[in-house]
């Protein structure tokens, strides 16, 4: 009997056997049974996808990849970017592809001439992107917390209410893995690599300036804290260097608009072309902060709780992040960089974005958050994150893909 007892579980053997496989193949068999859950919920899809849906019935697995701003990354690199804006009826600004940065659709349209399909070397970039932004950010996590800890936050993450990003045409995982890369290196204090990063991220979709705000933050903080942590020289002219880098890399592609349309306001006019499709009388113009505020008003309006009320809830929410990243002590565990990241993120997004359906997608380059889901060592609790992540996963799946189109609440 005490042989017995002694003797481990086909459960335990399993686990051992898992955890003494290498890293990159651990995280591998992880990413690949994702990406099975989410090509099933995508099969799901097409099996009650109505007719009003805007890919049409029975609509096949390469039709959803190469949906929404998918088409636009394939038009970019099929036919890179007008001289002459197009115009609506009423004279404004119409949609096109200068909201599109060239890096993911140019590199997906290079494999996509090996492999003879664009949408195919499309989903190959984001698949592999993918996989690779996930052994990134288990490095990330592991800084902060143990092999167990790391591992649920991957799962969190390739299953998580986004994991559709890792496989159809969009440059969301190919901007994670830059993010993710540089997020690393500052916290290992390695600063060099990051002129390269910089451009990447910055080419790849819009973003950059709030790694510009982080830098200098960090070099705030790192100022404050040079006590406890030494700051050399080299350090400190690097922070400043990368962060004038980012600030310039953030500004350039309005800078090739103008240059490629001859209008000073040509990139910034086409990005609030997207605005209209929720507010006709919207502003021609750029303000700060001014469409997030327009937004909340907008959706506080459509539910019937008026706008004063959405402006109180915004204002509620953007205190209850800040208590989060400040004061909650998971989050707080993942340490002052990954922090000052998210809310520089955050606070970007404030500035610049109108919220809508898309605002999902845009939340995921502060996934390092999942390393604080995943420090509670309750299995309970790891499972019902899991479990939620999955239902959230479909939910998505099934709005913005299945039913697509048939509301104003459905853009990825």
């Amino acid at each position: 009997m005490a042989d017995e007892l002694l003797t481990p579980t086909v459960r335990e053997t399993r686990r051992q056997r898992l955890a003494g496989l290498p890293v990159a193949v651990r995280i591998g068999i992880l990413y690949v049974v994702a990406r099975l859950v989410t090509t099933g919920f995508f099969l799901l899809a097409v099996t009650v996808t109505p007719l009003a849906s805007r890919f049409g019935t029975s609509p096949g697995l390469g039709t959803y990849a190469a949906g929404w701003d998918a088409w636009w990354y394939w038009y970019v690199s099929l036919y890179g970017y007008p001289a002459q804006l197009p115009l609506t009826d009423s004279g404004l600004v119409a949609e096109n592809s200068w909201a599109f940065m060239p890096l993911y659709a140019y590199l997906a349209g290079a494999a996509g001439w090996v492999l003879g399909n664009w949408i195919a070397g499309a989903v190959l970039v984001s698949l592999v992107a993918g996989y690779l932004s996930c052994l990134v950010l288990y490095a990330i996590v592991r800084m902060r917390g143990d092999a167990s800890t790391a591992t649920w936050a991957i799962v969190f993450f390739a299953a998580g209410p986004l994991a559709a990003m890792f496989q159809v045409g969009y440059a969301e995982s190919l901007f994670l893995l830059w993010l993710f890369l540089a997020l690393w290196l500052v916290m290992r204090r390695r600063y060099a690599w990051l002129y390269l990063l910089v451009p990447l991220m910055g080419f790849t979709r819009p973003g950059v300036l709030a790694f510009a705000l982080f830098l200098a933050l960090h070099g705030i903080h790192r100022w404050f804290t040079r006590r406890t942590e030494p700051l050399p020289r080299r350090d400190v002219v690097h922070i400043v260097a990368l962060g004038i880098l980012s600030v310039v890399v953030g500004f350039s592609w309005q800078i090739i608009a103008t240059i490629g349309t001859g209008d000073p306001g040509a990139y910034l006019s086409t990005e609030l072309a997207w605005r209209r499709n929720w507010i006709l009388d919207a502003t021609p113009h750029f303000l700060p902060f001014e469409g997030f505020v327009q937004g909340v008003q907008f959706w506080a309006s459509q539910s019937g709780i008026g706008a004063a009320t959405g402006t109180v809830i915004l204002i509620v929410a953007v205190a209850a992040i800040a208590a989060l990243l400040l004061f909650e002590p998971h989050v707080k565990r993942l340490g002052a960089d990954l922090r000052l990241w998210t809310a520089s993120y955050l606070l970007y997004l404030l500035a610049v974005f109108f919220p809508q359906s898309s605002l999902f997608r845009l939340l995921l380059p502060v996934s390092p958050l999942w390393g604080a889901a995943a420090m509670p060592r309750s299995r309970v609790w790891r499972i019902g994150v899991l479990v939620a992540c999955l239902l959230m996963q479909w939910w998505w799946i099934y709005n913005m893909y299945a039913i697509a189109g048939t509301s104003i609440w459905t853009v990825p």
